[in-house]
């Protein structure tokens, strides 16, 4: 399997190439020269194999620069039920009649990055052990990549994290469960600023080659291909509890800020597997449902982008939609360019209302999308406790008000779970008057020592902070 940029760069890496690399020279985003086809008798024997199993099996279709039995062994150390709490992994479980929530949040950090975040520090380790090399990670968080990240990063050998945040945009209890951390190799930013320019600053830094080279830099964000690779598992495995046979289609509704969690479901889709809807489900920052609904994609200023009760969301310049527009645009890497560099870059936006490949994103793709709002959350938080003795976080909460805009008769709805409520807990004792239940082991967590540094939106800043504990 080689990986191509979506830019247009001549060269095709394999994929321990770019696992260590992040964005492409060209500043694009990799993507495989083609999907894998999954066909009914290859998901009839995928069905009813355990995750880690499972896992194996849909990696092994992209990767194929890793011994088989070495994947393997790197499969069964991520997904364990000591790490993610069951036998399932992601449990599904019905809501309501034809509503599903599959659950993500069970791993270290109670968010769905950790199902992809695992196995990442698993390859990062096996890969530098094999180079005998060492990797500086470098990261933009809205909140739960980071803890993500740097749980899974923390104590490995050859890897030093350097993770930026939005000063004073997250929750108390993501700000206490990475600023908490006092190991060696995990360095926090507060960046002054919003999500989007900490996003900027990784892909600056990432486009400076020098620097990159120097200080061997790379990404968690989900630019990097291995990330969302490991989040098409999820879908396969829902999909399969959410069926009793292979030729029954399945929605899935994903709230989305930065288009990678919903881009590993068309990834799956066009792999083969019976999605008949992606619904994205944003927040107030709606530059994707703006898109969905009108084929206008218009980034918002740092102070034109909303402080919401679903932080994580608050994102309006999504990385991993340039993936999909790829595909969208059917693989024509000088269009795709002239849309993100020449229209976006110059413009801070561009229109395909009038292409008619606009027309495919939900003809062809099924997607669709919706808004919610701060009432709207606490409503939905407020009847699913009411109603199914559930309580969910604010994020959750906006992918179920958008998957109830979209069900269809006799078609499953699988609502991503993205953290547990206690991440948001003001928000949860906004709806309910009460907070949401806190595993032990993070009792007084936001009490603990912190470990960050605060540093202005200035690639330079972060490239010389980078350097100083580097050397």
């Amino acid at each position: 399997m080689n990986y191509l940029s979506t830019r247009g760069h001549p060269d095709r890496k394999r994929f321990c190439e770019i696992l260590l690399e992040g964005l492409a020279p060209d500043g694009g985003l990799y993507l495989p020269d083609h999907y894998p086809q999954v066909d009914t008798a290859t998901l009839a024997k995928w069905r009813n194999l355990p995750y880690a199993e499972l896992a194996f099996e849909i990696l092994s279709l992209y990767i194929d620069d890793i011994p088989p039995a070495d994947l393997k062994a790197i499969c069964a150390k991520t997904y364990t039920p000591e790490v993610f709490g069951t036998e399932e992994i992601v449990p599904l479980r019905e809501l309501e009649d034809g509503v599903y929530l599959e659950a993500l949040s069970n791993g270290p950090t109670l968010a769905f990055k950790d199902m992809a975040m695992q196995l990442l520090g698993n390859l990062f380790e096996y890969e530098l052990a094999r180079r005998g090399a060492e990797l500086n990670i470098l990261g933009a968080t809205s909140g739960d990549t980071g803890s993500a990240a740097e749980y899974a990063m923390r104590g490995k050998k050859g890897v030093r994290v350097f993770m930026t945040s939005p000063d004073g945009r997250m929750s108390p209890f993501q700000q206490a469960q990475m600023f908490s951390l006092q190991d060696e190799n995990i360095h926090n930013i507060a960046v002054t600023g919003v999500f989007d320019d900490c996003q900027d600053i990784v892909k600056a830094v990432s486009n400076d080659l020098g620097f990159k080279r120097k200080y061997r830099i790379g990404t968690v964000n989900s630019i990097n291909w291995a990330r969302l690779l490991a989040q098409v598992v999820y879908y396969f495995a829902g999909y399969f509890q959410a069926t009793a046979s292979n030729d029954k289609p399945v929605s899935f509704t994903v709230p989305s800020g930065n288009f990678g969690n919903v881009c590993a479901g068309h990834v799956a889709r066009m792999m083969g597997l019976p999605i008949q809807t992606l619904v994205v489900a944003t927040n107030e920052n709606d530059v994707l449902d703006e898109f969905f609904r009108t084929g206008i994609y218009r980034v918002r200023a740092a102070a034109d982008t909303h402080e919401t009760s679903s932080p994580s969301m608050d994102i309006s310049k999504a990385s991993n939609f340039e993936r999909f527009v790829f595909d969208l645009v059917s693989r024509d890497a000088a269009k795709l360019r002239s849309l993100f560099v020449d229209e976006l870059g110059g413009q801070g936006r561009f229109d395909l209302s009038g292409d008619p490949a606009f027309k495919q994103a939900a003809e062809r793709f099924g997607f669709k999308s919706s808004r919610s709002t701060h009432a709207d959350r606490l409503a939905t938080i407020r009847d699913t406790d009411k109603r199914f003795a559930t309580l969910v976080d604010p994020h959750t909460a906006d992918g179920l008000k958008a998957a109830r805009e979209h069900l269809a008769p006799g078609v499953p709805m699988v609502v991503l779970e993205t953290a547990l409520p206690i991440k948001f807990a003001a928000t949860l004792v906004e709806a309910l008057g009460h907070e949401p239940a806190r595993p032990a082991r993070f009792e007084g967590i936001e009490a603990l020592p912190k470990r960050v540094v605060k540093l202005p939106a200035d690639a330079e800043a972060v490239k010389a902070y980078i350097a100083q504990n580097c050397d």
